[in-house]
């Protein structure tokens, strides 16, 4: 893994990962909250990666230093971070924790790091090797522990396919925030994606593609209550603005393998704050479930051999 990037960069860049994973760990337990208390999972989406674009505009807007050439050159970039790794992830995240337990959504979500690989594979011919290939099935053995699915539980399908589809763009985050070829600053990209997807995502309220409900009625949480602006406040500056630039930063020192491993620590973070925030406590066979999923995803960054670096910026770190 210490290919991925130089030994001068690993240090800023795991702790820079570190916190983002803190940051969008507090996320699932905020945004239950509020969709308890009346918000549609689009509404708190849209108001978090809103107020998150513009908390991050004017420092995009000093770092561009009106070199709009760059932003025009990246806006697929821009387009495809915004509407798949932003608006797209955080709305099947919110929909799946609306359903089932936090955690449970995020140990789905965050099976992310063996998709890269499977892309990585498809899309660039680096194909896995056998530890790889062990890693990414103890990571699905976990999976079914977590979902408690040979117990006979009652599983909430539709939450399982919202959280399968936040892994979708959690991966596609992964590979986008590694991709720095054309000199886009990381602030520049998260303040363009966070902004585009919350657009995106009040037109498609606008047409009735998607719900969008918000109330100012006190958000509950376990043992206390706040008022309405907290959590959104939380959501937006905390939970994304701090989160996504970090991220972004972190993922350009790391690549986007190491950095979706570290990333990992999101899970035990949003365990905690989803224990703490809501009472929500995994079962016993969740947990192990848990450790195997994530012990697959180890696994699945140890079998990734070092490569050659190609074309592509975000292959480098491999």
């Amino acid at each position: 893994m210490t290919h991925d990037r130089s030994a001068a960069r690993l240090g800023p860049g795991i702790g820079l990962a570190v916190l983002s994973a803190a940051s969008f760990g507090l996320s699932g337990p905020m945004g239950r909250g509020l969709m308890e208390a009346g918000w549609s999972s689009a509404a708190a989406v849209a108001v978090r990666v809103l107020l998150a674009g513009v908390v991050l505009l004017p420092a995009a807007l000093v770092q561009l230093r009106g070199d709009w050439r760059l932003v025009r050159r990246n806006l697929p970039l821009v387009t495809g971070y915004g509407l798949v790794a932003v608006a797209g992830c955080q709305l099947a995240y919110f929909n799946a924790v609306a359903r089932m337990d936090v955690g449970v959504a995020l140990l789905v979500e965050y099976t992310a790091p063996v998709a890269v690989v499977v892309w990585l594979w498809l899309r660039h011919g680096q194909r896995p090797g056998r530890l790889t290939v062990l890693g990414a099935a103890l990571a699905l053995g976990g999976l079914v522990l977590v979902l408690d699915l040979l117990s006979g539980a009652d599983v909430d399908t539709a939450g399982v396919l919202w959280a399968l589809g936040a892994m979708v763009g959690a991966a596609a985050y992964f590979v986008l925030s590694a991709h720095d070829r054309d000199g886009l600053p990381g602030t520049a990209l998260a303040a363009g994606g966070l902004l585009l997807g919350g657009v995106v995502l009040l037109l498609a309220g606008a047409l009735g593609v998607v719900p969008l409900t918000a109330t100012t009625r006190s958000v509950a949480f376990d043992g206390f209550t706040a008022p309405w602006w907290a959590p959104v406040l939380v959501l937006g500056v905390v939970t994304a603005a701090l989160g996504y630039v970090t991220g972004i930063a972190a993922t350009r020192r790391l690549g986007s393998r190491l950095a979706s491993f570290v990333a990992l620590t999101e899970v035990l973070m949003a365990l905690v704050f989803a224990w703490l925030l809501l009472a929500q406590a995994p079962r016993p066979v969740q947990l192990a479930g848990g450790v195997l999923t994530l012990l697959g995803v180890v696994t699945v960054r140890l079998g990734e051999r070092p490569t050659q670096t190609t074309g592509d910026s975000h292959i480098k770190e491999t």
